[in-house]
């Protein structure tokens, strides 16, 4: 009897990649986790980090690091997505703003996950096909994208969409014209020297 021809391992199947979105502010920040297999987007999580306006500044910007590294540990996503600070007529909100989102920068850089920058009308073009949508229109189309049963709430789907735009990558239905303010996402990455006092 003929020895059995040697066995040939199927191909390995693709891997899913998990990515993070982050919408970040002070008073609420979003999340949004996402799975991506080529084009094909699987919706995993959502919700939001909610911080107590009694607090100290201090104590809020704990509760969004927390919060942060919870979900990290949680969903294990391999990259991480987040918005960009849009200039407010307010200053001191942008300065609030602007320590929120550190905050949640420092949680996912602290976790080892790279994360990508991505502007608001970056996002927008990525999900919506225009960089002027409204929250409502990035809110339905989040829903379609990700066959949501409804549309999630504004914060937790504007994550969601950071998440989608990188996926993406920042491209998605088409990209902004070479007037406005199309960027590539900038990758943060791990600083590897430690600085002495």
């Amino acid at each position: 009897m003929p020895p059995a021809p040697p066995s040939i391992a199927p191909p390995s199947a693709k891997q899913s990649l998990r990515l993070l979105g982050i919408d970040p502010g002070l008073r609420i920040t979003g999340f949004g986790v996402i799975d991506t297999l080529g084009s094909k987007l699987s919706y995993v999580a959502s919700g939001c980090i909610r911080t107590d306006e009694k607090m100290t500044l201090p104590e809020r910007i704990g509760t969004i690091a927390r919060g942060i590294a919870e979900i990290v540990a949680t969903y294990s996503p391999a990259q991480s997505a987040i918005e960009e600070i849009f200039l407010n007529k307010n200053p001191w909100s942008t300065l609030l703003l602007g320590q929120a989102r550190g905050a949640a920068i420092g949680a996912l850089v602290s976790a080892g996950l790279p994360v990508a920058e991505y502007g608001t009308m970056q996002i927008k073009q990525a999900v919506v096909g225009h960089g002027r949508a409204t929250k409502e229109q990035v809110q339905q189309m989040v829903r379609r994208l990700l066959h949501l049963p409804g549309d999630p709430s504004q914060d937790a789907a504007d994550a969601l969409a950071c998440a989608i735009a990188h996926a993406h990558g920042g491209q998605g239905l088409g990209a902004l014209s070479s007037a406005g303010r199309r960027k590539s996402g900038r990758l943060t990455t791990l600083a590897t020297r430690t600085t002495r006092a």
